[in-house]
């Protein structure tokens, strides 16, 4: 399976494929053991300076084993400030790659704007989260529009994915 025979439509950009909402927001994923190869990012106070990269290596791995996952998503553990672990979904492991397999119950958000806003939105999930009485565990997010494909849009799409207890 090619990624252009998934649910990813990224016509309008060539690149990125706009957020559905329905698809992402307060809805809640159950994992078990569900793969993602892992890579990692290098960043300048939370700015990544190789993402594309990353992204393109690890994309260029998927597709070569045919490993597509049915939603994919790539998610960010912002470490440091100086990096980010990502790990990129697939549908089963894949040789000489680093996998990380994810456990349990998130829930996701979606949100548009600015970077400079995650500070609100991190304020916004940790207010869902606590009004379904539960706390969160992990923050992962999934940036799903490049720069680029931002500008064409006319948005940029954030989902917020909360690992909770």
């Amino acid at each position: 399976m090619h990624l252009t025979e998934t649910t990813y439509d990224n016509t309008a950009t060539g690149c990125c494929a706009p957020v559905d909402p329905a698809r992402f927001d307060e809805q809640t994923w159950v994992w078990t053991n569900k793969p993602f190869l892992k890579d990692h990012i290098r960043s300048f106070l939370h700015l990544p300076l190789n993402f594309g990269s990353v992204i393109g290596r690890d994309q260029a791995l998927i597709e070569d084993a045919a490993a597509w996952p049915e939603v994919p998503l790539w998610l960010t553990d912002e470490v440091s400030p100086w990096g980010a672990d990502i790990y990129v979904a697939t549908d089963r492991d894949l040789p000489g790659a680093t996998m990380e397999h994810l456990s349990g119950e998130f829930v996701s958000k979606v949100f548009h704007g600015p970077y400079r806003d995650i500070r609100r939105w991190i304020e916004n999930i940790e207010s869902f989260v606590a009004g379904r009485h539960q706390r969160i565990r992990r923050l992962l997010f999934f940036y799903a529009t490049c720069p680029a494909c931002a500008k064409k849009l006319g948005r940029n799409d954030v989902v917020l994915f909360a690992q909770v207890a």
